[in-house]
């Protein structure tokens, strides 16, 4: 018998109901976007190069999907087999979340009708970081999906085929670990071109693709422990919560990491002193890190890991840590040459709701249809 086995129960729940409406309120406003243009939908300009869609779709919500390279790191580089039973889930929200990704890049193209072209050898710019970040997110979705086909193999028998598809599946379990540790440092590497355009306070140059990597793993592992909270909080299950609760020293110890080269850098660049500015700048990089702080004094305390409220506290503090860190390098600390200013549209903020809340729905059907969760983890 299966490990895993899906939550069943009634599929249009309240929750489903809610984010299937904001889901079709974003798809409308997609296919307005792709008859009528960017301008009919979004506020972009020529000032600056990316908007909401590309710094909350793309870049947070790709790290956001990072809890199958956190738990593969964990896994199978650390040899940590215990933490197995919370792969599957973490493996689904990384395939929603990079296709999300992968959706929002095409919907934000300007001549999205050239999209092939990233893959013509012809044209294509060996020296572009963008070309880098695309191939592999592209890439990365294909071996997520291999990784989870044996949930969808299970689901309708296929035994065989499961069987043969596990005596491969190292390879791309292997790749399913290099993939992200390439394009999640090169969006720190974006960063790094955009040079003097970005604020002191974020410009860490040869730091940049570092730092990026060390969030996205935080951010993988603060997602895996919030999907788990929740669902001891939501269903009353305690199954998942000891493993949840062994994952806080290793968060911890990567968001010291973090937090110690994220200092380090604007200490020994002489940049410190702009966070003392007084200004909307600095203001923003004092709420980045005191929400990193948040969860290290939570799960620092072993008594305190041992709380679910204490446990989905400490995700969502790193979730919103790592989003606005994001935000702040891509947005707010961003220079526009003169004359330029940018807010996202109304139309913009519900095509982006709409599309997490896609992923949402899809998540919802699936780990009610299909053997996702581990069977410790059920609902009674």
């Amino acid at each position: 018998m299966s490990r895993y086995a899906p939550v069943g129960g009634r599929l249009f729940t309240g929750p489903f109901i809610l984010f299937s409406i904001l889901a079709l309120i974003g798809i409308v406003f997609i296919i307005e976007r792709f008859i009528f243009g960017l301008g009919a939908v979004t506020n972009l300009n020529n000032g600056y190069p990316w908007g909401l869609w590309v710094v909350v779709d793309i870049v947070i919500g790709t790290a956001f999907a990072c809890g199958g390279f956190a738990l593969a790191l964990a896994i199978y580089v650390a040899n940590k087999g215990e933490y197995h039973p919370l792969m599957r889930p973490a493996l689904l929200g990384s395939l929603l979340g990079y296709a999300l990704g992968g959706g929002a890049a095409f919907v934000d193209m300007g001549r999205y009708w050239n999209f092939y072209q990233v893959f013509n050898p012809s044209v294509i710019n060996l020296s572009s970081v963008m070309l880098e970040v695309a191939l592999c997110v592209f890439a990365y979705i294909v071996v997520l999906a291999i990784e989870f086909s044996p949930t969808v193999l299970e689901r309708f028998g296929a035994r065989n085929a499961k069987r043969a598809l596990g005596r491969v599946l190292f390879v791309f379990i292997a790749l399913g670990i290099l993939l992200p540790t390439m394009h999640q440092s090169s969006l720190g590497s974006l960063l790094v071109s955009l040079g003097h355009k970005v604020d002191p306070l974020w410009q860490a140059y040869e730091m940049l693709p570092l730092l990026f990597l060390l969030s996205a793993i935080t951010m993988g592992f603060s997602i895996v422990v919030f999907e788990g909270s929740l669902s001891s909080l939501r269903f009353r299950t305690t199954g998942e919560r000891p493993l949840l609760e062994k994952l806080g020293p290793i968060i911890v110890g990567m968001l010291v990491a973090y937090l110690v080269v994220r200092f380090g850098q604007l200490l020994l660049s002489g940049s410190l002193g702009r966070a003392f500015a007084g200004d909307t700048r600095s203001l923003a990089f004092w709420i980045e890190n005191l929400l990193y702080l948040v969860p290290v004094v939570v799960l620092a305390s072993a008594g305190m890991r041992r709380k679910p409220q204490a446990l989905f506290l400490a995700a969502i503090s790193m979730l919103l840590a790592a989003s606005v860190y994001r935000i702040n390098a891509f947005l707010v600390g961003f220079n526009p040459p003169p004359g330029y200013q940018y807010f996202p549209s109304v139309t913009e903020l519900l095509v982006t709701v709409g599309m997490i809340s896609i992923e949402v729905v899809i998540f919802l059907y699936v780990i009610k249809r299909f053997p996702v969760l581990h069977r410790a983890e059920q609902a009674a």
